[in-house]
């Protein structure tokens, strides 16, 4: 089932731009061990649900994934093979915004590093930007 918000204060979004590097949600906090994005894009609910998807079936419903990204931007569409004109379309889908940095998906729950590198090798081949593996941050 695709990620959508209940409700939005604004049907329709402009794109706007996305600048900058990820301020908030740059590090592991829920799990072991993160994939943290070194693009910035737009992930969709599709994206989203694969990865989680492709991640549990490989873990045998082991361990538990934490998703950290949530599509909250709706991009609209006009239908196909419409004429031009007539205002914006309405809402498609939804889409996170994400930055360089942010930490897209978390893996705890006593999963071993080898199995949860190949989980998120998994997860980071159902999204369209460069990730890396970082661990949780020891603490002090």
């Amino acid at each position: 089932m695709a990620l959508m918000p209940k409700r939005v204060k604004h049907r329709k979004h402009q794109r706007g731009r996305v600048h900058g590097t990820s301020s908030r949600g740059n590090f592991v906090v829920f799990g072991d061990f993160g994939l943290q994005c070194l693009d910035r894009a737009w992930i969709t609910s599709q994206q989203i649900e694969a990865s989680r998807v492709a991640a549990s079936h490989f873990l045998h419903g082991e361990g538990r994934i934490y998703i950290r990204v949530f599509p909250d931007k709706p991009v609209s569409a006009k239908p196909l093979e419409t004429r031009m004109g007539k205002g914006k379309g309405e809402p498609d889908h939804y889409v996170a915004v994400v930055r360089p940095g942010k930490v897209l998906f978390e893996i705890g729950g006593g999963i071993p590093e080898d199995v949860a590198k190949e989980a998120l090798n998994r997860m980071a081949h159902k999204v369209p930007v460069n990730c890396r593996m970082v661990n949780r941050r020891p603490r002090v």
